[in-house]
C-alpha cells in the first residue's frame, strides 16, 4: 500500500461495518443520509484511506436522484433512474449502509428482475448548472416522450415507432395481450416515415433554482 500523504495510505478496500461486504474503488454504495426519512445516497467510490488513527475515508462521486436535480423528477425519469454528477466527496467509510449496481440503461432494459439494488444511469449531470450530457434524447408515441423503462410500449409493425397504450387508447392488459400491433397512422395507410424527434433534457431557465448541497 502506497502512501498518498503524511499519515494517510491507500486502501484496498473496505469491508462494510457488520457485513461480510467488500468495498473496493469503482464501487457503487448506498450513504446513510443526514435525514433518517431520505432514501440512501448513491455514490461511486474513486478512493478509499485511512488516516493515522486508521479511520477509513472514501472519496467518492454523487449520483443524482432526478429530484435531486435542478428542474426536479420529470414524467420519463425512471423509478430507478440516477444522474452521475461532478460532485465529489470525501466521506467517512462508516457511512456506507451497502453496495448497489448502477447499470447502464440499455443493460437496465435487458434485466429480467430489477432488484432493491438495481439502479441506471442514461445522463452526466453538472450539479451547478443543471446542464446534462447528452443533453437531448430520442423520443417516442404520439406524446413525444423520452423512452421511461418503468412503462409499458407496444412496437407498431408498420412504423416501428413505440406507443404507449394509453395514448393509444388501451388498457394495459389489453396491449399485453397484442400478437401485433399498427398505430393509427399505419392502419389508416398513412405510410409517412415521421422524422426522428429529440427532447431537450436540461431544465428550461425559469426552472432553475439554487442546487441542493448535501452537507454531512
Amino acid at each position: 500500500m502506497a502512501k498518498t500523504k503524511p499519515g494517510k495510505k491507500d486502501l484496498d478496500s473496505y469491508t462494510i461495518k457488520g457485513t461480510n461486504k467488500v468495498v473496493r474503488p469503482g464501487d457503487c454504495v448506498l450513504m446513510k443520509p443526514s435525514d433518517t426519512d431520505k432514501p440512501p445516497y448513491v455514490a461511486r467510490v474513486e478512493k478509499i484511506e485511512a488516516d493515522h488513527r486508521n479511520n477509513a475515508k472514501v472519496r467518492v462521486r454523487w449520483y443524482y436522484r432526478p429530484e435531486e436535480s435542478i428542474g426536479g423528477r420529470r414524467q420519463f425519469h425512471g423509478a430507478k433512474e440516477l444522474f452521475l454528477s461532478d460532485h465529489f466527496d470525501v466521506q467517512s467509510a462508516h457511512t456506507i449502509e451497502g453496495k448497489c449496481i448502477v447499470h447502464t440503461f440499455k443493460n437496465y432494459t435487458k434485466l429480467e428482475n430489477v432488484e432493491a439494488e438495481d439502479y441506471f444511469c442514461r445522463f452526466e449531470y453538472k450539479a451547478a448548472t443543471g446542464s446534462f450530457t447528452p443533453d437531448r434524447v430520442a423520443v417516442y408515441c404520439k406524446c413525444e416522450m423520452p423512452y421511461n423503462p418503468d412503462d409499458l410500449m407496444v412496437q407498431c409493425e408498420g412504423c416501428k415507432d413505440w406507443f404507449h397504450p394509453s395514448c393509444m387508447g388501451m388498457a394495459i392488459e389489453e396491449a399485453k395481450k397484442l400478437d401485433q400491433f399498427m398505430c393509427s397512422d399505419c392502419s389508416s395507410d398513412e405510410d409517412t416515415k415521421r422524422p426522428m424527434n429529440s427532447f431537450t433534457v436540461s431544465p428550461s431557465t425559469e426552472d432553475k433554482v439554487e442546487p441542493k448541497r448535501r452537507k454531512r
